[in-house]
């Protein structure tokens, strides 16, 4: 669903229709032999780059065709289609740090399970069996993506030090509509990360390569990592809600949820709640936003916070006597916000001051929870990267569960059935990054506050 700077929501409206094609008929090439998975799974690491202020989005690279070329893809669990700009020709394509990707003959058909799926629960027509097959998403910020379905290798070092080089559909994009209000992010397309059979992450666990997990954890201070796969996970510390969603739905949610400030009932309640790493900030419906603002007015020191009407960068804002350096110097003026599940016990996803505070380039703090109803979401609540910093948040489409805990996110996890030495994400004649040490997840706690 992708809502980025200035708002840009990734969480897919998913629809897609037929439209007059622009590619011939393709050659069906051979399917990649499927590989079983030893004893102890494997996994997919990736390092991250970006941030939430002032980038507005975390992407990642991943290697592409024949010989592979190098993409940065804005990392979405809002949707599950994963596509690059391509020159089919483009008719209309963003700014990009690459060359657009160029289609060779590698077009999926309409037959194919994954453009069925893709389309569903519309009956895609398909009325030749060599017939393409056309998408087009649309994204919550009524950003879209117009294109066909293409196949072509991804050469992937796992961490147990394989490297396999299979066969993946993705969306070949030539037509991308943007806001007039957002700011694009600059890269080569989207990694969708929901659960849906044309996700990258489902297909490979099709394959019989991974298990179909995966997870990210973004750190405060830019960058962090993206991982396919489960034995990376810690062993104990994660806490854990079941996936609820319906059958049409492919983004990730955690069910309905009480806003709590400072551990006390606020009154509001019955939020569906939207986990979406395509959305820079948080996105609350009318009710439980006009909550946030009352509380945190109410709470705050007037005389050391000053409203900052004239730093545009979000919608409120607060300055202080000087500029502030971090968000670290003012969480001591905030409380934190606490949403609790209705349906478990005990378990709720705590927003600290750094988890909905940013820092402006005038050096005043800004709320980065916004009002969701004004957007279009209705009363849909996303969490957005500005509350997942920090964390490592793991999406198992296998147990249907979302679990989180306080991690480091500024270095790369270790492999729990491979050892303790590091290993570098990517195939070594592909040189994107240095080896990086391990984080260590089971003895990280987060300090909350009172």
């Amino acid at each position: 669903m992708m809502m980025k700077a200035p708002f840009l929501i990734l969480l897919v409206l998913h629809f897609l229709l037929p439209f007059q094609s622009c590619f011939s008929a393709s050659i069906n090439l051979p399917l990649w032999k499927k590989k079983q998975l030893k004893s102890g799974s494997s996994s997919l690491v990736f390092p991250l780059a970006g941030d939430v202020y002032p980038n507005g989005y975390y992407q990642v690279t991943l290697e592409v065709g024949e010989p592979p070329k190098p993409y940065f893809l804005d990392i979405d669990t809002g949707s599950d289609l994963t596509w690059l700009q391509c020159d089919a020709p483009c008719a209309k394509c963003t700014p990009a740090p690459h060359s657009l990707y160029k289609p060779h003959k590698n077009v999926v058909t309409c037959k194919d399970p994954v453009c069925t799926s893709l389309h569903w629960p519309e009956n895609h027509p398909c009325h030749d069996p060599d017939e393409q097959c056309d998408y087009e998403v649309e994204y919550a910020d009524r950003g879209s993506s117009l294109g066909v379905l293409v196949k072509d290798k991804f050469p992937l070092r796992f961490t147990n030090g394989s490297i396999v080089v299979p066969r993946l559909i993705f969306g070949c994009g030539y037509n991308q509509e943007v806001p007039t209000s957002t700011h694009p992010p600059f890269t080569d397309g989207i990694l969708g990360l929901g659960d849906g059979k044309s996700s990258i992450l489902s297909q490979l666990s099709g394959l019989g390569l991974i298990r179909n997990v995966v997870g990210h954890c973004l750190s405060a201070q830019g960058g962090g990592f993206l991982f396919f796969g489960d034995d990376v996970l810690p062993s104990s510390g994660i806490a854990w809600r079941p996936i609820e969603q319906t059958s049409s739905e492919k983004h990730y949610s955690l069910g309905r949820a009480e806003l709590l400030f400072d551990e006390q009932v606020t009154g509001v309640k019955d939020l569906p709640i939207i986990l979406d790493s395509g959305s820079t900030f948080s996105y609350f419906s009318s009710e439980a936003y006009n909550m946030v603002v009352s509380s945190i007015k109410k709470n705050i020191n007037a005389k050391q916070l000053t409203d900052a009407a004239d730093d545009k960068s979000l919608p409120i804002c607060w300055s202080g006597s000087i500029p502030f350096k971090s968000v670290n110097d003012v969480t001591v003026y905030f409380k934190p916000f606490t949403l609790s599940f209705m349906k478990a016990k005990n378990v709720g996803f705590q927003l600290l001051p750094e988890d909905y505070l940013i820092l402006t380039e005038h050096g005043n703090i800004c709320l980065g929870i916004l009002n969701g109803t004004e957007v279009g979401l209705g009363n849909y609540n996303l969490i957005g990267d500005i509350s997942l910093l920090d964390k490592m948040m793991i999406y198992d489409n296998e147990k249907k569960q979302i679990g989180w805990l306080p991690a480091n996110c500024n270095k790369l996890p270790i492999s729990r059935d491979h050892g303790e030495d590091c290993y570098d994400a990517y195939p070594t004649n592909i040189g994107i990054h240095e080896g990086m040490c391990p984080a260590k997840f089971d003895s990280l706690k987060r300090k909350t506050r009172k």
